[in-house]
C-alpha cells in the first residue's frame, strides 16, 4: 500500500489481526442492516446502521450533537483509533470522510472490508460488543471537506471545477432514483456536464482498492486531473465520500470536496438544470 499518496490511512487484514485487542482501538462496522453483523462480525467490532447517520429526508445528519452521541455510545473518544469497515468494501472510506468532517483524526480504513477479512481467514463472532460509554464532543462540520448546492450550480460555468457523478450508469441516465425507478415526483438524471465514473470501477474483485497507477489512469482518462477542483456526488453522499477518499488520500489530489447533498437534494431543488440519458 506504500504506492498511495497517504498509505497510513489504510490497514490490511494482517495488521488488524495483530492489533485486534489493542485497548485504544475501536473497530466500527457500518451497514444498512444489523442482520449480517448479528450473525458474524470481526471480534470486538461495534455497529452503526446507515439509518443512524441519516435524516428522514435521506440527507446525512451533520448535527455534531447527534454524531457525538453515536460515538459516545460506541465507546469512542478523541483519542480512540477507529478502524472502519462494512460488508460493502467502500463503506470504510465513507465513514473516514464522516469522521474527518467532524474533526476526528484517528481513523483508518480496512482495505477490502469484511469481504477481505473473511477471504484472509479472519475470525468472526456473533457476540455483541459493548464498551463503556464516553463523553465526546466532536467539532462542527469542516466546510473544507464538503460543497453546497449553490457552489455546485456555479461550477457549471467554471472550467476549473469538475462535477463527478459516481453512481451507476442507470442512475446517471435517469433510469433509477436511489436504486429504484423514479416514482411520484422523484426525478432521475444527472447534473449537466457532470463526468460519469462508477465508483465501483476503483475496486478490485476482492474488494481492495486498485493500485495507484490504475486509479490515476482511470480518473485522468476522463479529464479528472489534480489541477482541477473536483466535486463528487452520488445519490445520498456515501459513494461520493468514498471517491473523495480515493482522490484525496490514495492519489493525493489537493482540491476535492464531497457534495453530500448529492442527487437526493439536487433533484428536489427548484429550477436547477437536470439532464437525462
Amino acid at each position: 500500500m506504500s504506492q498511495y499518496a497517504h498509505p497510513e490511512v489504510l490497514v490490511d487484514t494482517q495488521w488488524l489481526m495483530e492489533h485486534l485487542h489493542d485497548s485504544n482501538l475501536r473497530i466500527l462496522e457500518v451497514d444498512m442492516s444489523p442482520e449480517a453483523y448479528d450473525n458474524a462480525h470481526i471480534p470486538g467490532a461495534v455497529f452503526m446502521t446507515i439509518a443512524e447517520l441519516m435524516r428522514p429526508d435521506l440527507s446525512l445528519n451533520l448535527d455534531p450533537v447527534a454524531f457525538s452521541a453515536l460515538l459516545g455510545k460506541s465507546g469512542i473518544d478523541a483519542n480512540t483509533t477507529v478502524v472502519a469497515y462494512g460488508n460493502y468494501p467502500g463503506t470504510g472510506a465513507f465513514i473516514f470522510w464522516l469522521f474527518r468532517l467532524f474533526g476526528h483524526q484517528n481513523i483508518v480504513v480496512l482495505n477490502g472490508g469484511y469481504q477481505q477479512w473473511i477471504a484472509q481467514g479472519g475470525a468472526v463472532v456473533s457476540e455483541l460488543s459493548t464498551f463503556p460509554a464516553t463523553e465526546y464532543r466532536v467539532q462542527g462540520p469542516d466546510a473544507n471537506l464538503r460543497v453546497l448546492s449553490a457552489e455546485v450550480l456555479a461550477a457549471l460555468e467554471r472550467p476549473d471545477q469538475i462535477l463527478l457523478d459516481v453512481r451507476t450508469e442507470a442512475e446517471y441516465a435517469g433510469e433509477l432514483y436511489l436504486m429504484e425507478p423514479p416514482q411520484g415526483d422523484e426525478v432521475g438524471g444527472h447534473i449537466p456536464g457532470a463526468v460519469h465514473l462508477d465508483h465501483a470501477e476503483t475496486l478490485n474483485e476482492d474488494g481492495t482498492f486498485k493500485s495507484a497507477d490504475v486509479l490515476l489512469s482511470l480518473f485522468q482518462q476522463r479529464g479528472i486531473t489534480p489541477d482541477k477542483e473536483i466535486f463528487p456526488y452520488c445519490a445520498i453522499g456515501g459513494r461520493s465520500a468514498y471517491v473523495w477518499f480515493v482522490l484525496t488520500y490514495l492519489l493525493g489530489y489537493p482540491q476535492v470536496r464531497n457534495y453530500d447533498g448529492s442527487w437526493q437534494e439536487w433533484s428536489r431543488l427548484p429550477e436547477v438544470p437536470i439532464e437525462r440519458g
